[in-house]
């Protein structure tokens, strides 16, 4: 398995582990507490503390990216290609977005805090185009050794 493979699943794990640690337990809490029901949180209604909208945000976020992360990573190990390089951008997309939730979760919103969690977006931005243009220039046919997977 490739490292890119590991970073897609790397980046699930973080997806779920924001939902369970920055949503669910605030929620569980509250219903195991009796302080809430399980209806108690509609999606189109801002609830819950200013830091717990922040981790449904982040969690939101994570949601967003995985699918275009996903399909960059798949079309990769599909076409069977591993270009020089790409497991170390999937590593640098995993590492900003794992930055990024972190940055959203844990401090207030402030200029200097949207924009640290802007540049770690950038990052995974750049490092996503990056890993399509690798595999772009990967040959198909029987030339293909320098990006074999």
């Amino acid at each position: 398995m490739t490292l890119s493979l590991w970073m897609l699943l790397g980046f699930v794990g973080w997806t779920v582990f924001v939902l369970l640690v920055g949503v669910g337990s605030y929620r569980w809490s509250l219903i195991l507490a009796g302080k809430a029901s399980l209806a108690s949180f509609p999606g189109d209604t801002p609830h819950g503390s200013v830091a717990y909208r922040r981790c449904v945000r982040a969690h939101a976020n994570c949601v967003e990216n995985l699918p275009v992360f996903a399909a960059i990573v798949l079309t990769a190990a599909g076409a069977h290609v591993a270009p020089a390089h790409m497991g170390a951008l999937a590593t640098a997309v995993v590492a900003a977005r794992v930055l990024q939730s972190s940055t959203h979760m844990l401090f207030p919103e402030t200029n200097i805090t949207v924009s640290v969690r802007f540049t770690f977006f950038l990052i995974q931005i750049v490092a996503m185009i990056a890993m399509g243009v690798l595999i772009d220039r990967c040959p198909l046919g029987p030339d293909t050794k320098a990006c074999a997977g």
